[in-house]
C-alpha cells in the first residue's frame, strides 16, 4: 500500500502495519488511521503519519528520552478501546510541538505533551490519545560517585 506524506514524501507500507486510533486524536478526531514511522538511528524519535490525510503528521519521542516515566490506570473504556489484556505491553509516547517558526533567525523550542501521551497497544495496532487531569511529578535522584583512589596514610613516631 502506498501513501503520501508532506513530510516524508511517498511511502510503501504493509496495511498490517497501520494503527487504527478509533476515537482519531483531539483537534483530528476524523483521522484515524496511521503509520508509524522512526529514524533508523533508534535516536528515539518517531512520526505518525495519518493515512488518511497527508498534511496531517505528529512528532513523538520515547518518554524515557526525557526521562519521564509514566504511571497511571486506564479505565475500562480505555482497555476495551486499546484492545489492552496486557497493559505492560503498551507502548507510552509523547507528542511533541514546537514553538518559534523556522522562518525568523530565532531558535526553534521543541516540546512534549506530558498531559496527553500517546499510548498505542502494538499487538491490536490501536491507538489513544490519555487525558490526564493532574500530574504527580517525582523526582529520582541517582547517585554518581566519583571515586577518588585514598591511601591511608601512616605516622611514624
Amino acid at each position: 500500500m502506498k501513501i503520501k506524506s508532506k513530510f516524508l514524501g511517498e511511502q510503501q507500507i504493509d496495511p498490517e502495519t497501520v494503527l487504527t486510533f478509533p476515537k482519531g486524536i483531539p483537534g483530528f478526531e476524523t483521522y484515524q488511521h496511521y503509520k508509524l514511522f522512526h529514524q533508523q538511528d533508534g535516536n528515539g524519535l518517531y512520526w505518525l503519519q495519518s493515512v488518511d490525510d497527508e498534511d496531517v503528521t505528529f512528532s513523538l519521542a520515547e518518554p524515557s528520552h526525557f526521562n519521564i516515566n509514566y504511571t497511571f490506570i486506564l479505565d475500562n473504556e480505555e482497555s476495551e478501546l486499546l484492545a489492552a489484556d496486557d497493559p505492560e505491553s503498551l507502548v507510552i509516547m509523547l507528542l511533541l510541538h514546537t514553538e518559534g517558526t523556522s522562518d525568523t533567525q530565532q531558535q526553534l523550542t521543541i516540546k512534549g505533551s506530558i498531559k496527553a501521551p500517546i499510548i498505542i497497544n502494538p499487538f491490536s495496532k490501536r491507538g489513544y490519545q490519555k487525558m490526564l487531569q493532574t500530574i504527580e511529578q517525582s523526582i529520582t535522584l541517582t547517585e554518581r560517585r566519583n571515586e577518588i583512589a585514598l591511601e591511608e596514610t601512616h605516622s611514624t613516631q
